[in-house]
């Protein structure tokens, strides 16, 4: 017995997307229609009040017509005076057949082609009608309309503008005390409402609930501003404290006799001092204190070197050349941590890219290709036969920005890490061995002081890429070079030198 085949299921149709509307927007139009309401339900009861009132007088003075009239019918006196007319052809139905069934009555209709007040009665086997007048009144009643009308929208607009006024100040202040806190989040821990706003804080008894907010996120900054700063306090102390007697204990060590205690207590040093020098590495990062020093250097030379002072097996492709502005100890040192942190937390074979999207050979830059030794002598430019042919910068905007990417081929690097960025002391990712974290935050820390982004993020194919998008000089002409005295690449052996290889 086969099952009987479903239909398939239709895809809910998708919602169209609500109109987003900031908060004043949002107060103000709640304020108006508030009003608007408020507008209309006076306006229904001034109309209905006023209505009743006039065309009841109306219908009174018609009654009284009307009792005169059938007083006169009844004595055959003449009823000149009165709008009164027998059994009138223009008399409404409905009034008619209330006469008919012996009752007076009254209503609106018309005599001639004008408005009237038409009230009726039996006489006898006719009926006695009198008509009022009731054109000016309809008129009157109209005009007051009109009035309630332009009362309500003048009334509207003008708590309409005075609501969007309170909500575009209230709004404001939010919008400062937002703006604040996400100077607080990018790592601005100076950052204050208090500055800021308006000085209501400074006036007692002004305390609202706006700024109630913002003197609670004063409070939280300043609260953990302190605790970072004691943070980093306690850890400078604790470094600068270990670094001299860690130094002496390993110029000690050297003249332990050869061997491997000899060999395992000097690599256990060296980790230490490595360590230490890390962690006073960050804390100058943290106290925003590091200023860089700038000059023009080849980009693809500059990586070449760095990554030769690694000693590691690290491929170096220079897809397209650039001259870029920065302090080249400081991207050394970012380069030689992500090579370093691919090496040991990730697996071969690491690439390190040099390219400048969307640019030429050469870097983008005019008709001048630079190459040469990074670190050895004076860089020269080639003579202009020799130039290979590139692609020209484009014209009336700025010169496309250089690219370093370092990938390596192993698990990629966490989720937490891609969210939150590197933390120091932390390196869930299981597959990627272990570490202090403290090689990445260093890198972050020098690309932040350079002004240059680094992007975290893993290859669709496998692998952790390290992303570093620098920034070339802003002259479309060849700036000269500064001539880089030759660093220093210590060996793992060797405690002295550049501190902090150690990657996160």
């Amino acid at each position: 017995m086969t099952r009987p085949e479903r239909s398939p299921r239709l895809a809910r149709p998708e919602r169209p997307s609500r109109l987003a509307l900031s908060l004043r927007w949002k107060i103000a139009l709640t304020v108006t229609a508030v009003c608007c309401a408020v507008a209309a339900v006076l306006g229904v009861l001034v109309h209905n009040a006023v209505a009743r009132q006039t065309v009841g007088q109306v219908r009174k003075e018609t009654l009284a017509d009307l009792d005169d009239a059938l007083d006169l019918y009844e004595y055959g006196t003449s009823r000149e005076g009165l709008n009164s007319v027998l059994d009138p052809a223009e008399l409404p139905a409905q009034l008619r057949t209330l006469v008919h069934h012996d009752r007076r009555g009254s209503m609106v209709g018309t005599y001639h082609g004008q408005r009237v007040m038409w009230t009726a009665a039996p006489a006898g086997d006719q009926v006695m009608a009198v008509w009022s007048p009731y054109e000016n009144t309809r008129r009157s009643l109209e005009n007051l309309d009109t009035a309630i009308f332009g009362s309500a929208v003048l009334a509207a607009t003008a708590v309409a503008l005075a609501g969007l006024f309170l909500a575009h100040r209230i709004s404001r202040r939010l919008s400062t005390t937002a703006a604040v806190a996400r100077r607080i989040t990018a790592g601005d821990l100076d950052a204050r409402v208090g500055t800021e706003g308006e000085g209501r804080r400074g006036r007692p008894g002004a305390q609202d609930e706006v700024a109630a907010v913002a003197a609670a996120l004063d409070s939280v900054a300043g609260s953990l501003q302190a605790r970072l700063q004691a943070e980093q306090r306690f850890t400078a102390d604790v470094a600068h404290e270990l670094r001299t007697p860690l130094t002496g204990i390993l110029a000690s060590a050297e003249l332990l006799p050869e061997g491997r205690p000899k060999e395992m207590m000097n690599d256990r040093l060296r980790a230490l001092h490595r360590l230490t020098e890390d962690l006073l590495e960050i804390s100058r990062l943290d106290s925003g204190a590091e200023r860089p020093d700038l000059a023009a250097y080849e980009l693809g030379a500059l990586v070449r070197g760095s990554v030769r002072g690694t000693g590691l097996d690290t491929e170096v492709r220079v897809v397209r050349d650039a001259v870029v502005r920065t302090d080249r100890r400081r991207l050394d040192r970012i380069l030689c941590n992500l090579v370093l942190n691919a090496h040991r937390h990730g697996e071969p074979p690491v690439v390190v890219t040099v390219d400048v999207p969307g640019g030429g050979g050469g870097g983008a830059y005019g008709d001048a290709a630079y190459e040469g030794e990074p670190y050895g002598g004076e860089p020269y430019v080639k003579p202009p036969q020799d130039r290979p042919p590139h692609d020209e910068a484009p014209r009336g905007g700025p010169p496309p920005a250089p690219v370093v990417e370092v990938r390596d081929h192993g698990p990629g690097f966490p989720d937490e890490l891609l969210h939150r960025g590197p933390q120091r002391f932390r390196t869930d990712a299981p597959g990627r061995g272990k570490g202090h974290g403290l090689g990445l935050t260093i890198a972050v820390g020098q690309a932040s002081v350079l002004g240059i982004e680094l992007h975290f993020t893993n290859a669709p194919d496998g692998g952790a890429r390290a992303v570093l998008r620098l920034t070339p000089p802003p002259s479309p002409h060849p700036p000269e070079f500064r001539p880089p005295s030759p660093p220093r690449y210590p060996s793992p052996s060797d405690p002295s030198g550049s501190p902090g290889r150690t990657p996160g």
